[in-house]
């Protein structure tokens, strides 16, 4: 049994809900940054989403090590916005905080969280990360810019201002806006940090590296890229929609840009990164969408030839600038 319980009833207690599948390379790493946490009184509720590998050993035999402080659920394969949403109804804590199978925090990170939230009283707080992996060319540490001291609607609209795993929340703001979507898969995160935005701009940041998000494989979320572009163009809409109160302050061509605008900058990113897949796709909705502009035509126009006719008039374009420039 666990020396360390968790006290349900004390008014500091962090809920960490981690949804696994498959992951028993990792999940027992996640589970001991939480026990490691220098904020000792967290409790954990992992939610298996119908793992076929060792992961449901794993944690019920931690679960048995640390009965007051591991809870484990189960589900059928749902993925893993529905089994955070199962966890969120098992939470105990005023303050809840998400962390997948395969990432890990810093010993501190929900001290440090925990006591920027209480300092500044916000409702919400975040910190910086780092992505690790082998597959991380350039792993640079990544701390964010104070969101709270500048136009924190525009930044957000701008990109997801930080993984699932670098933020803490009070139960009672996640309760006021019910949890994740299950919508736009790729971008639920995302939705739910610009759903908190709409209902309250009480954040704080804790400017420090303290979560780490391991990169490992395309099948992971992440690597789908023009799916997490349709899907965050998509919860950029919904939020337009719903709060439009909080974006009169913004042009109509600078809304533009941080919405509809984001399928060509990301198509063209794609593009010049020699992702045929991911830019015909992208250019092909932009146009389907009307998000282009006339001197975006003459890179439009071929995306709309059958995929392998696409991408062999690119290739044999690169060939010829090639040899051209020999």
């Amino acid at each position: 049994m666990s020396s360390i319980e968790t006290d349900s009833s004390a008014p500091d207690l962090i809920s960490v809900v981690m949804p696994c599948f498959n992951a028993a390379a990792y999940v027992e790493e996640a589970i001991s940054s939480v026990l490691r946490q220098s904020h000792k009184n967290t409790e954990i509720i992992v939610v298996d989403d119908g793992s076929s590998d060792k992961s449901c050993e794993i944690i019920a035999r931690l679960a048995t090590a640390h009965p007051h402080r591991i809870m484990l659920k189960h589900q059928d394969h749902l993925g893993p916005y529905p089994a955070r949403n199962l966890g969120l109804r098992a939470v105990r804590g005023n303050y809840v905080a998400f962390l997948d199978a395969d990432d890990w925090w810093r010993d501190d990170c929900l001290e440090k969280l925990f006591t920027v939230l209480q300092y500044q009283n916000a409702d919400l707080t975040y910190c910086g990360w780092q992505n690790v992996g082998s597959q991380i060319h350039d792993p640079k540490p990544y701390i964010p810019p104070a969101y709270e001291e500048q136009d924190p609607v525009a930044a957000f609209l701008k990109s997801c201002p930080w993984p699932i795993h670098a933020a803490l929340v009070r139960r009672t703001v996640i309760e006021a806006v019910e949890g994740f979507s299950v919508r736009c898969f790729s971008s639920m995160d995302y939705d739910l940090w610009l759903r908190i935005l709409g209902h309250t701009r009480n954040i704080a940041r804790a400017p420090e590296v303290l979560a780490f998000y391991r990169w490992h494989g395309s099948g992971q979320i992440s690597a789908n890229k023009w799916s997490q572009v349709l899907d965050a163009v998509q919860v950029r809409h919904d939020f337009v929609t719903r709060f439009p109160h909080l974006t009169t302050h913004l042009s109509a061509e600078v809304l533009y840009e941080l919405v509809d605008g984001q399928l060509m900058k990301e198509a063209y990113r794609a593009y010049w990164k020699r992702d045929m897949i991911n830019s015909q796709k992208l250019f092909r909705v932009a146009l389907a969408r009307h998000a282009w502009k006339l001197s975006d035509l003459k890179y439009i126009l071929p995306a709309l030839l059958p995929a392998r006719l696409f991408q062999g008039l690119i290739a044999t374009t690169d060939r010829s600038h090639q040899q051209g420039v020999r």
